[in-house]
């Protein structure tokens, strides 16, 4: 009887060992084995495909991608990270790390009318469209803070959708929390996510920014002068900072770019005026 249990314990730990083991997994819940090299093109595939099927389902038609730096700050926050600096200051009047951070702030402020100008388009635009029921002109954004917040942000005003492309980063991006939560997607690759920036794009908007916005914007400058995408209209906000970041007619004047190439975007500090941009790009009738 004895000998019976010891078989029936070790049988039952034999069994436990197998199905614990990680070749035991089903290949689609084995985090280690999606992990490996050979898996690449299957993560690729993947990641095409779940924000495709999702979106398609949600019945997104088209889209208004918005650009722009994660550090750029709303007037409340300005004034609670002023707050915040001003408390630490008075213990450490002479803190370098400190005061450079105060300076930066300072320079902040001449920036924070574009918050509101990004919350603004994304509030004109989506209401347009989703007052009548259409998924269209969707305000889609990189999902952080700063401009794609503030872009977010608007559409979330009039209670309308909008999408949130957010990325797999060594320092963690937390999904703004005006993203409509059935459009909040994150990624792994940004080749992927590129991709469904632009798959139903109908304008894009850049508002200042740094390395991340100059390398949105310019590839999807060179996707169209290069006919590889149709063209869309496509608005830089910010009359003096694009003015100084580049020399647009300095590039022309070398003939590293065409004069014909500034045409293909229009530079404005209004999103009225950006939205009247786009108007006229279609002639007063938004493609279907």
């Amino acid at each position: 009887m004895e000998n019976q249990m010891t078989n029936q314990e070790e049988r039952a730990n034999r069994i436990k060992k197998l199905m614990e083991s990680p070749t035991y997994r089903l290949a689609t819940d084995d985090p280690d084995f999606l992990e490996h090299n050979d898996l690449r093109g299957n993560r690729l595939q993947l990641e095409y495909l779940k924000p495709e099927w999702t979106m398609r389902k949600q019945g997104i038609r088209s889209t208004v991608i918005v650009f722009g730096s994660a550090r750029l700050l709303s007037h409340e926050q300005l004034e609670e990270a002023f707050s915040q600096l001003d408390e630490q200051l008075k213990q450490k009047p002479d803190d370098k790390d400190l005061l450079l951070k105060y300076r930066q702030l300072e320079k902040r402020k001449k920036y924070v009318k574009y918050y509101d100008e990004a919350r603004k388009f994304a509030a004109i635009v989506s209401k347009r469209f989703q007052d009548e029921c259409r998924y269209d002109f969707v305000v889609v954004t990189g999902g952080g803070p700063g401009i794609m917040e503030a872009a977010n942000r608007g559409a979330d005003d009039v209670g309308a959708r909008s999408i949130g492309l957010n990325i797999d980063l060594p320092r963690e991006q937390t999904p703004n929390p005006f993203i409509s939560p059935q459009l909040c997607f994150q990624f792994r690759y940004f080749a992927l996510r590129k991709m469904h920036f632009l798959m139903r794009a109908k304008a894009l908007l850049a508002f200042p920014g740094g390395f991340g916005t100059f390398d949105e914007l310019f590839e999807v400058l060179t996707l169209i002068q290069t006919q590889k995408v149709p063209p869309l209209p496509i608005v830089l906000m910010g009359v003096e900072y694009w003015s100084k970041a580049v020399s647009f007619e300095f590039l022309a004047q070398e003939g590293f770019i065409s004069e014909d190439d500034i045409n293909l975007f229009k530079i404005t500090d209004s999103a009225e005026q950006a939205v009247e941009f786009i108007n006229d790009f279609y002639h007063g009738i938004p493609p279907i």
